[in-house]
């Protein structure tokens, strides 16, 4: 696919300069750089702490719901009426807002982790990259109603 992008002639200048340095062509240049930008953007952070003072209202707003939420998607409809939404990120959860799907905070800084999500609800977010390994943590190979906290498997 084509695509014409308008850039200054000082931003043209600039990367011919720099691809003749780096002896690439200027489209190389610019699609490494872009696939960098997506590659930082869709990555998860890792020890990324949340400001206290931005956490502290989040936390008083949410905590409520967070605390009686059923299931995955009880707690999805529950967080959605403040404009939040949970979303996979690495090994746990990440609270965004919405629509622009922003990051707020992990919800382990609320006081709710995935596992401990998981344990409640019976098993991962669904679709978690991760749910393997939260299962095997639950001791579990699947997850669904039969499996809620303090049943056994047959």
């Amino acid at each position: 696919m084509d695509v014409t992008l308008k850039l200054s002639d000082e931003m043209v200048a600039a990367l011919r300069a720099t691809a003749a340095r780096d002896d690439v062509t200027v489209g190389q240049l610019v699609r490494d750089a872009l696939a960098r930008e997506l590659r930082r953007r869709n990555t998860p952070k890792r020890d990324v702490r949340t400001d206290e003072a931005l956490l502290a209202p989040v936390r008083s707003l949410l905590a409520p719901d967070l605390a009686r939420a059923t299931g995955w998607a009880d707690l999805a409809q529950r967080l959605a009426q403040f404009g939040f939404a949970l979303k996979p990120a690495g090994g746990g959860l990440i609270v965004v807002r919405l629509p622009d799907g922003w990051r707020v905070c992990k919800a382990s800084e609320l006081g709710h982790g995935h596992l401990d999500l998981a344990r409640r609800f019976g098993g991962p977010f669904p679709g978690h990259s991760q749910s393997a390994t939260i299962l095997s943590r639950l001791g579990n190979r699947t997850a669904g109603p039969s499996n809620r906290p303090g049943k056994r498997q047959p």
